[in-house]
């Protein structure tokens, strides 16, 4: 089939990787020249595990192609998967100016039948909209229709989630257009899930929101072990084997991040208000994830003291490992809010810290995790790549100044970084 995608970030990019790996035409489209640019010549413009490998693979089999121009993937393709940005405003609804932009270019583009499919994440009743602007700028006697195809991918891991989906949504309002996309995932073996469009739609903001709440809560949960001096590593456990509730989303840490789980809860916060439902429980989710940074913070400062002029290393700034993003990471707030109070800060990250120089750059950025770590008075773990896991405690404890370890992600075993000489203090355990 051939298919178009309109928006190259992290959504559009692996959404067309994966279509063309199944064997169709894909047609990228981006309105960032630049970007294109990188494309055509193999490079990526952020990292994902594995998608360097999957587009150049098919560029070179000439199953995907990348243009600035949204009129030849109308032109080419029959199915048009809308995949742009659609940003938080202050007020935590969602800026869906790129995705009326595009339905107009396609609209006025059309000769012919055309599926139009919002992939990016949009509020309840986005289709709508999309179906009146087309409908409004497209030629006379042109039919099309629209569908809202949800996407579940998790940084990191978006591969290998895009090719072994545990479910397929796609809200539909026709035959034919179930029909073609039943055909076009046909090959990725999942179950399918056939909703009318405003369901689908509700599905994406419903499924991440509750993600984050479970991630709050544990976090909650390890507040209150902290208080009881009980572990929540055991406490998860004990929860997890209800098989109403799995042990997926409950390791207690530093608080999710992203790209999704923080703009998803605003989201959804921001349409219920809009419907006139006050959705106090996600206002709540949100708050506790926001505590957790400063919990960061207090934990240091309960060993230093004072931070002030006091060296601390920060391991990991991505939001989570296996990533380049850091919107909304944990590690940001953490160095800001040590900045503040007087603190030199020192920080590594295998794949993020070109990022992060764009929002701190004087902050002394180092070649490893030892670097980070020589001479420091306090560490502080706030990604857990598996680098950091593996560390050497011995080097480690002699080149810092104080070998104290603020564990914020809980990778290390407490009674093996205690008996190797730290200070420690993790999330939720004794």
């Amino acid at each position: 089939m051939k298919i178009g995608i309109i928006g190259c970030g992290h959504v559009g990019l692996v959404t067309a990787a994966c279509f063309a790996q199944k064997g169709n035409s894909v047609f990228c489209v981006d309105n960032d020249e630049q970007r294109i640019n990188m494309l055509r010549a193999g490079r990526m413009p952020f990292y994902e595990p594995g998608l360097e490998d999957m587009i150049l693979t098919n560029i070179r089999n000439r199953r995907i192609v990348f243009s600035t121009r949204i009129k030849d993937a109308v032109n080419t393709c029959e199915a048009l998967f809308i995949s742009v940005s659609t940003p938080s405003m202050p007020s935590g609804a969602l800026d869906l100016s790129a995705v009326e932009h595009v339905s107009r270019e396609i609209a006025v583009n059309m000769r012919s039948y055309k599926l139009i499919v919002e992939k990016s994440t949009v509020p309840v009743r986005t289709c709508d909209k999309v179906h009146q602007t087309i409908k409004k700028y497209v030629p006379r006697g042109v039919s099309f229709d629209v569908a809202s195809n949800p996407e579940f991918l998790r940084e990191g891991s978006a591969i290998y989630d895009s090719m072994n989906p545990d479910r397929i949504v796609i809200g539909v309002s026709s035959k034919r257009a179930e029909n073609i996309l039943k055909r076009l995932y046909k090959p990725f073996k999942a179950r399918i899930i056939t909703t009318d469009i405003k369901s689908a739609e509700l599905i994406k903001h419903a499924s991440n929101s509750f993600l984050a709440m479970k991630i709050s809560f544990i976090n909650a949960v390890a507040n209150v072990c902290e208080l009881a001096d009980a572990n929540i590593d055991e406490v998860a456990y004990g929860i997890g084997m209800d098989n109403r509730i799995g042990h997926a989303f409950l390791k207690a840490g530093t608080g999710y991040g992203g790209s999704c789980f923080p703009k998803d809860v605003s989201g959804f916060i921001a349409i219920a208000d809009s419907l006139g439902y006050n959705f106090g429980i996600l206002k709540e989710v949100q708050k506790t994830n926001l505590l957790q940074r400063q919990y960061m913070v207090r934990k240091i400062e309960s060993e230093l003291w004072i931070v002030s002029n006091k060296t601390i290393g920060i391991l990991g700034l991505a939001f989570k490992p296996d990533t380049d993003d850091i919107r909304e990471a944990p590690a940001l707030d953490v160095i800001k809010m040590l900045l503040e109070k007087g603190a030199k800060i020192k920080a590594y990250d295998p794949k993020a810290m070109e990022n992060v120089k764009k929002v701190f750059p004087d902050i002394t950025y180092c070649k490893n995790a030892y670097e980070t770590a020589d001479k420091a008075d306090c560490v502080a773990v706030l990604t857990e790549w598996k680098e950091f896991a593996g560390m050497n405690l011995k080097k480690l404890k002699n080149i810092m100044s104080h070998p104290t370890i603020i564990d914020g992600r809980n990778i290390f075993d407490p009674a093996k970084i205690r008996k190797a000489g730290f200070t420690y203090h993790s999330v939720g355990r004794p």
